[in-house]
């Protein structure tokens, strides 16, 4: 069963769009103890939601010993702060359900793959404490424990993925939006731990993203972990066929697990 991220009315909602409000699918384990949990975020350049890109990264997740939710947030003709509403929000709902979920309140982790990886990068940068606007939930906090970030369109300058930022910001962007939600910017000083990967060859999102990330949160004393593969297309999830980036789960199984999830 999907959970429905409002009860009421859901911000920014607009039915001629023709999509579904957005809710979170679970893949929760079932073994008696509280355990983390990782919100995945599948890519799409915000026009769609790669399959490849949701349950299978949940069910690996879970093979490694951690819960997992499929988020399935908004994309294109909506435009920002449309996702990153249904993201931190998603995060709130997760928090707000621990107990019911059996999961750690403090163990939210977030997910994200190339276009949701940008969205995943401006959640552990935008977040908020808990506001008084709005429902219960929105009084728990949204920010994250950890970040994945996973061929992520980190910036929105340089070396962005201009069809995700057109589809984010509409036609002509607004640039100083763009500088603002370009991650390699926005880091704060209380920003979560981030794991990145990317391969040297991505032609439709440059390794440069990560990079300039890695650089940046070096820069704030946020820790982080960056891998960096030599061969590989854009796009490839788990990349079972790929004998060197399949590699990228076990290490962040690891990775996780020497953060405390």
């Amino acid at each position: 069963m999907d959970y429905k991220l409002w009860e009421r009315e859901t911000p920014y909602f607009n039915a001629e769009y023709g999509q579904p409000e957005p809710t979170l699918t679970p893949y929760l384990l079932d073994n008696g103890k509280t355990n983390s949990v990782v919100i995945v975020f599948p890519g799409g350049g915000y026009t769609g939601r790669a399959a490849h890109e949701g349950e299978p990264i949940a069910k690996m997740l879970n093979d490694g010993g951690v819960s997992a939710f499929v988020l399935n947030y908004r994309v294109a003709p909506y435009k920002h702060p449309t996702m990153l509403t249904d993201a931190l929000r998603a995060i709130k709902y997760v928090r707000f359900y621990a107990e019911k979920f059996q999961i750690n309140p403090e163990k939210i982790g977030i997910l994200g793959f190339s276009a949701g990886g940008h969205l995943a990068t401006t959640a552990i940068e935008q977040y908020d404490y808990g506001t008084e606007d709005g429902d219960e939930i929105d009084k728990v906090s949204s920010r994250p424990n950890a970040g994945v970030l996973c061929y992520a369109v980190i910036s929105l300058g340089e070396y962005t993925h201009m069809g995700s930022k057109l589809n984010l910001l509409g036609n002509p962007p607004d640039e100083l939006l763009a500088s603002k939600l370009s991650g390699e910017n926005s880091i704060r000083d209380d920003s979560p731990p981030v794991f990145l990967w990317h391969t040297a060859q991505d032609q439709a999102v440059p390794v440069q993203n990560s990079l300039n990330m890695a650089i940046a949160l070096k820069e704030k004393n946020i820790p982080f972990e960056l891998h960096i593969f030599p061969f590989g297309y854009h796009g490839l999830g788990l990349a079972l066929n790929n004998e060197n980036v399949k590699q990228w789960a076990p290490l962040l199984i690891n990775w996780l697990r020497l953060i405390g999830f």
